[in-house]
């Protein structure tokens, strides 16, 4: 990654997966991946997903207590 807000959240992002063992969570380098990232246009990009729809997204790191907040909403 060559976000540092990005490379700042991943661990977060990583535990808190381990505390959501019902939801799928996914990360994506957007350098690496422009085809499906290419209208991300704020990084971290936090997107939540149910059925296959897009239902919430949420921009910024805004640390991992926010990041909680919002996966527990969707879980």
């Amino acid at each position: 990654f060559r976000c540092p807000v990005c490379i700042q959240i991943l661990p977060a992002f990583c535990r808190l997966s381990n505390n959501f063992p019902k939801l799928t969570f996914v990360y994506t380098d957007i350098n690496e991946c422009s085809e499906t990232t290419q209208h991300i246009r704020y990084t971290p990009t936090f997107q939540f997903y149910r059925n296959g729809e897009k239902v919430d997204e949420m921009f910024g790191a805004g640390g991992e207590e926010r990041l909680h907040d919002r996966l527990w909403l969707h879980s």
